[in-house]
């Protein structure tokens, strides 16, 4: 869990862990067999010129069209919704379709910024259910205590000072004031 106020940090330290911007000073070393996957809340991870479908095969090229249909299933694109452009898509439906590529994308750690934003109540607990259960290590900035609470987090890193601690629920608090 990755705490503080707004423009302390969080979003720029997952964009240099998932290697989308370069450190202005030192360098990233990722471990034997890292595999990172990177949600962005701006959602810029999306082709939005590539249907649903060809955005979730892009991630995963293994995947048939009847597997990838399945997964996104999951995430509520039915029928003729996985041909739609990615661009069209609302902001709830975007989070839902970068977080479905995610789950198809093999990564071990999961790095994620605000990923309950524009979710639905319905949407929001099918993938606080699916995060919960993920295998691998789980990197989360957000400002839902409802989220947090359901991930149960070990450890935080409190920005911008990058102060490492126990995860304890005195932090819920930090949560409603950034």
């Amino acid at each position: 869990m990755i705490l503080g106020l707004n423009g302390a940090g969080k979003t720029t330290l997952l964009r240099l862990l998932a290697q989308v911007d370069e450190p202005d000073t030192g360098e990233i070393v990722a471990g034997h067999g890292l595999k990172v996957g990177y949600y962005a809340q701006e959602h810029e991870t999306l082709d939005v010129k590539a249907s649903v479908l060809q955005n979730m095969i892009s991630v995963s090229r293994h995947l048939t069209e009847t597997e990838a249909r399945k997964v996104l299933g999951s995430f509520l694109f039915t029928g003729d919704d996985v041909h739609k452009p990615a661009g069209v898509l609302s902001g709830g439906e975007k989070t839902r379709l970068a977080l479905a590529m995610l789950v198809v994308s093999s990564a071990n750690v999961l790095l994620l910024d605000e990923p309950t934003n524009n979710l639905d109540p319905a949407s929001r607990e099918e993938i606080l259910d699916a995060l919960a259960h993920f295998k691998g290590a789980v990197v989360l900035v957000s400002h839902d205590q409802g989220a947090v609470e359901a991930l149960n987090p070990e450890r935080v890193l409190i920005m911008p000072d990058a102060t490492e601690d126990h995860w304890s629920k005195d932090y819920l608090e930090l949560i409603e004031l950034a």
